[in-house]
């Protein structure tokens, strides 16, 4: 680490859009899986706190040369309130040798690369090798990177989108429609858009499931991100049952995931669980067995993808120039 400027890097959000592509997170990320599953790879459980307006919460990790720390704000309110984003946040990189603050970064586009290179890593992994339908259901702020994640990894022919706000779905349409050169639909019958797919994402912060285990088709692979706490929930218990299931964290899912719900209901036990995702990239559990099995991977979100994706904007931006150095001691 001698080799590291003293100062601490800064890094915009703009910065951090510039220095790391999906294909180059999902890549990294899939790798931090594979350490993770190895054990090379140290997280401890999340830290939260709720205020009387929001909520903070605190994942870290180490993996390799390098400890992160990120906490993010979750406000509610304050795009009517204060005109201010609904999650806002930063991430801490440290060298893990020597506990040097390498650099502090925006967490909005590192967390919503991460999020969505897990699910490009899962898809990779888990959908049949002939998907090219998508389900997409939430077109927020998190959407746009699951679909070029999941088009990044599979050849999508078409791609269906739903949200509760459909002029929010009509815009999502036709903007990452131009960005990525396909064509998407705004879905009007969510049961008959899934009963078409092969792949269903669901982004969005329900509190009630919103897929019911009836409408997903034979062969589809389902990953259910939008759930992060607790309260909220996307998908029918009854679904786990029926298909085979991954995690990224089973502890983790177990608590806040949708895995929780199911264990709940008694639909199933965490041992019916049939691997963490890491497990499946090292090698150590088989993936998809047959192309009518329903796979259904359900995604917490965690620290592991955050440091692997810092890691690699802090090298870029260190090659390139990017962002801006301060120090921080006198």
């Amino acid at each position: 680490m001698s080799d590291r400027p003293v100062e601490t890097l800064l890094l915009k959000r703009s910065d951090v859009a510039a220095l790391l592509g999906m294909r180059e997170c999902i890549d990294a990320v899939e790798a931090a899986f594979r350490e993770h599953a190895d054990g090379k790879l140290d997280r401890p459980g999340i830290l939260g706190m709720h205020v009387p307006a929001g909520s903070f919460h605190v994942k870290a990790a180490s993996l390799n040369s390098y400890f992160a720390a990120k906490t993010n704000a979750n406000f509610p309110g304050n795009a009517a309130a204060h005109g201010l984003p609904t999650i806002q946040g930063a991430i801490l990189l440290f060298g893990a040798s020597d506990g040097r603050l390498l650099a502090i970064m925006d967490s909005a586009e590192v967390t919503a690369l991460r999020t969505g290179a897990t699910i490009g890593v899962a898809t990779r992994r888990l959908a049949k090798r002939s998907a090219s339908t998508l389900a997409l259901i939430g077109c927020g702020a998190q959407s746009g990177a699951q679909l070029r994640a999941v088009a990044a990894v599979r050849t999508l022919r078409r791609v269906l989108v739903s949200d509760m706000d459909n002029a929010r779905a009509e815009r999502f349409a036709e903007e990452q429609g131009k960005a990525l050169g396909i064509a998407i639909e705004v879905a009007k019958d969510l049961p008959a858009a899934l009963a078409v797919s092969d792949i269903c994402v669901t982004c969005t912060t329900s509190r009630r499931y919103i897929i019911d285990h009836a409408w997903v088709a034979p062969g589809c692979f389902i990953a259910a991100v939008g759930a992060d706490n607790e309260h909220k929930q996307e998908i029918d218990p009854a679904l786990f049952r029926a298909a085979r299931v991954v995690v990224d964290s089973l502890e983790q899912c177990a608590t806040i995931g949708d895995l929780h719900h199911a264990l709940d209901a008694g639909v199933m036990t965490r041992g019916e669980v049939h691997a963490e995702l890491g497990e499946i990239v090292a090698g150590r559990k088989p993936g998809r067995q047959s192309e009518s099995e329903v796979i259904l991977f359900d995604s917490s979100g965690g620290a592991l993808g955050d440091v692997a994706a810092a890691a690699v904007v802090y090298e870029r931006a260190l090659e390139r120039r990017g962002g801006a150095f301060v120090r921080l001691t006198d």
